[in-house]
């Protein structure tokens, strides 16, 4: 049967999904190998941590087994939040289900946190386009997250001295960050650039019009 993003549970990991971690941490590691890539090593302990914070996304199949990941990091006191580890089995790509993925993980985290910028590094095109439309932009290394444990996390990649080389500022992976102060300027400016468009007599709210039209009537009354 084919597989779609609709044959798929997307959801987030709880307790009955601890036994995926070291299914995970291999999936991870033979993507690394296949793609030539810079890919950070996982440690099962640290995908169940994730899972049991509630900070973990899991897509299965109907027969329960394991079909993608993501999860959750913060840093610097929760105002810079990482989506990291998208991963999808290789059987159930080209299908719309990284993409489920990253939306979910993506609503997940706003409503987790609110205020904090969200931001990835990678090298993957396709999670460059997923995380354009989510309204991610492009950034330099500086305007990520400085915390010292997030790029210790980047030592097992193969490109970990490029990193080092360059004192941190930028590498094979592109930076991209997603502010939400920057949404809500541009709603704030979709709002003004309506206002403008509105005929000024309908900006008066209609209770209020009608006041005036009866004050009038009555002024011209007294002149009588």
């Amino acid at each position: 049967m084919k597989k779609t993003s609709s044959t798929f549970v997307v959801q987030i990991a709880g307790a009955e999904h601890l036994g995926f971690a070291e299914e995970l941490c291999k999936l991870y590691e033979e993507s690394a190998k296949k793609r030539g890539t810079g890919i950070a090593k996982r440690d099962p302990e640290y995908i169940k941590e994730k899972i049991l914070q509630e900070k973990a996304i899991i897509a299965t199949t109907a027969d329960n087994h394991i079909a993608g990941f993501c999860y959750i990091e913060t840093w610097e006191g929760k105002n810079y939040v990482a989506n990291s580890g998208l991963i999808v089995r290789e059987e159930f790509r080209h299908h719309g289900l990284a993409k489920k993925i990253k939306k979910f993980v993506f609503d997940h985290t706003q409503k987790k946190y609110p205020q904090a910028k969200i931001f990835g590094i990678t090298t993957s095109l396709a999670v460059m386009k997923l995380n354009s439309d989510l309204g991610y932009k492009p950034v330099t290394f500086s305007e990520l997250t400085q915390d010292d444990a997030f790029w210790s996390g980047c030592k097992s990649c193969i490109n970990y001295d490029v990193l080092t080389r360059t004192s941190r500022k930028n590498c094979l992976c592109t930076g991209m960050l997603f502010d939400p102060k920057d949404e809500k300027k541009k709603e704030f400016a979709k709002v003004k650039k309506i206002e403008k468009k509105i005929p000024a007599k309908l900006k008066t709210p209609k209770a209020q019009r009608i006041k005036v039209v009866k004050s009038a009537g009555k002024s011209k009354e007294n002149k009588r």
